[in-house]
């Protein structure tokens, strides 16, 4: 329990990026909120994808490790976007992440030296994909080009531990054979992006379409959506979330010319980071926050309020995306952001009773 408390401010600079990012897309969508900091409207995504999700990602591999040098990768992820909060010169948050990166990187290279497998091979190839994608940042490409590589970050990482999971379904090695394929139309996506952005984009939607097919077709969450409580909860996490996965690619594939600003492009983003990600978020913490954080988690029904909140604000806010409902975006990212607060809530107060039990 004590080691696991030492891992708690990693986990609370993840966090305050998680905040300053809500905040910061909040002003994005035109809520009157007081601006922190000068940094923060601009950097929404980076605060969400490197200060939050690189944190917690670095943080569960180094858990996993048991090594000290690995908490490299969440501590320098989280600074990195503690940096950007602040308002320190940009390439300071620039280096720190990428700096993350790398140990994240090395952590995936140990891992898989202990165990060669296909889904550490494809989690640590989401950790050079973000490490890429933070280079680009890093030399001025605009966020509309690095989004891609950060989501590969995302989306690779997701696929990596399922299929890790799927193993209990004794796979074929044509099934196998299929998601390599698919891992590969989409990283070819991000190369062929670097030279031709509308190609780059549909070969990635195509990618991340073929994924969300294998992973609806082969994830265990099929044979634990029967098991009542907490299985079932995380099934109806994990399969609604490919369902999004699905729906981004399709957006990729038919608006790939539209990848740069505007509704389109928030539909395309935000269908992957909010409907796909967060969807994963909610499923995995009852499991991944007792691991690394040592206290209980138990399952509770409210923890469908949140979910249904995500699903239902982001249906309307690609809705709104899609036909031009301005309006709609607005509210329905709030709906988004609330979401995420009750996760947060209902997590603590499940916490909490289960110190009780």
């Amino acid at each position: 329990m004590a080691v696991a408390h030492r891992r708690m401010p990693f986990m609370a600079l993840g966090g305050l990026s998680l905040l300053a990012a809500l905040w910061a897309g909040l002003i994005r969508l035109g809520w009157p909120l007081p601006v922190v900091a000068s940094t923060v409207p601009p950097h929404h995504g980076p605060l969400m994808v490197a200060g939050f999700l690189g944190t917690v990602i670095g943080l569960e591999r180094a858990v996993a490790l048991r090594r000290r040098w690995p908490y490299g990768a969440p501590l320098l992820a989280g600074l990195g976007g503690l940096a950007l909060l602040v308002g320190l010169p940009v390439h300071v948050g620039h280096g720190l992440t990428a700096a993350g990166g790398v140990f994240l990187i090395a952590v995936f290279a140990v891992l898989y030296r202990r165990q060669p497998a296909l889904y550490l091979a494809t989690m640590g190839l989401g950790a050079v994909v973000w490490l890429v994608g933070t280079l680009l940042w890093h030399g001025g490409s605009p966020l509309y080009r690095v989004a891609p590589w950060w989501i590969g970050f995302l989306v690779l990482t997701i696929a990596g531990e399922r299929l890790e999971l799927s193993r209990l379904l004794s796979l074929s090695a044509s099934r196998r054979a299929g998601f390599v394929v698919a891992v590969g139309v989409f990283v070819l996506g991000l190369l062929a992006g670097l030279f031709a952005p509308d190609l780059g984009v549909r070969l990635s939607g195509i990618g991340m379409v073929a994924l969300a097919l294998w992973l609806l077709g082969h994830d265990i969450a099929w044979r634990t959506l029967r098991q009542p409580g907490l299985p079932r909860y995380m099934a109806a996490c994990m399969l609604s979330g490919y369902v999004w996965l699905g729906v981004g690619g399709l957006l990729w594939l038919g608006f790939a010319d539209l990848f740069t600003a505007g509704p389109r492009y928030d539909a395309m983003l935000h269908s992957i980071f909010v409907g796909f990600v967060f969807s994963m978020i909610f499923g995995h913490a009852p499991i991944i926050l007792p691991s690394v954080l040592g206290i209980a988690l138990p399952f509770r029904n409210a923890f469908y309020g949140h979910l249904a909140l995500l699903h239902l604000s982001s249906l309307i806010r690609i809705g709104g995306d899609l036909t031009g409902g301005m309006p709609a975006a607005k509210w329905s990212g709030l709906g988004n952001v609330l979401a995420i607060l009750l996760f947060l809530a209902n997590s603590v107060r499940a916490a909490r009773l289960g110190q009780k039990e």
